[in-house]
């Protein structure tokens, strides 16, 4: 077995650096831990969609988010379990190539939904590696803080589509209490993609 990559970065810390203007942004987001991070950074508010029991789904969705509409920048945010889950949404967005979605893959090489347990890419599955052999040449890998600078300069400045492969501590996630009411969420999700 391969030794665990190293990890040092407290993914609570993490999304608010890369994304300083969220603002600007449309998110979508996974399961509970990658949705409460991202919930955390915009407030819950008309510029992100989390989902929950959606495993899987981020990229895909950003993907359709993303060719919907192309003068808006999108940010699909998942963990490494779910990206696993959806590998084949990879190819898609290269084949798609939309220069307006970023990929953020939270690992910290584990299931943190079902117990905690060993993920693979704590040993052999490379998601940085399998992204750019889905055809996505913009891809990076930051795994210590002082990582994260030049990792958000990667969002504002690299062609798009853009991946990024953050290894994070298995620290919990924020502790944001979101709102769990998906049809009312839609409904605010979708007015404010409008109103963008």
């Amino acid at each position: 077995m391969a030794i665990s990559p190293t990890a040092n970065i407290d993914r609570r810390e993490l999304l608010p650096l890369l994304f300083p203007n969220q603002a600007d942004w449309l998110f979508v987001s996974g399961l509970a831990g990658a949705s409460k991070d991202t919930a955390a950074l915009t407030g819950d508010g008309p510029n992100v969609y989390t989902m929950a029991g959606a495993m899987g789904a981020a990229v895909s969705i950003g993907l359709g988010m993303a060719l919907s509409a192309p003068d808006r920048k999108i940010a699909a945010i998942n963990g490494d379990g779910e990206m696993l889950m959806g590998i084949g949404s990879l190819v898609t967005v290269a084949s798609e190539a939309p220069q307006n979605l970023t990929i953020v893959c939270q690992d910290n090489s584990m299931h943190g939904e079902t117990g905690g347990q060993t993920g693979h890419t704590a040993a052999t599955a490379n998601l940085d590696a399998i992204a750019r052999g889905a055809g996505i040449s913009s891809a990076m890998t930051i795994s210590e803080p002082s990582q994260i600078a030049d990792a958000a300069k990667f969002i504002a400045e690299a062609p798009g589509p853009r991946f990024l492969l953050c290894r994070v501590l298995p620290t919990p996630p924020s502790a944001f209490k979101r709102n769990l009411d998906m049809a009312a969420c839609r409904v605010r999700f979708k007015q404010g993609m409008a109103a963008g």
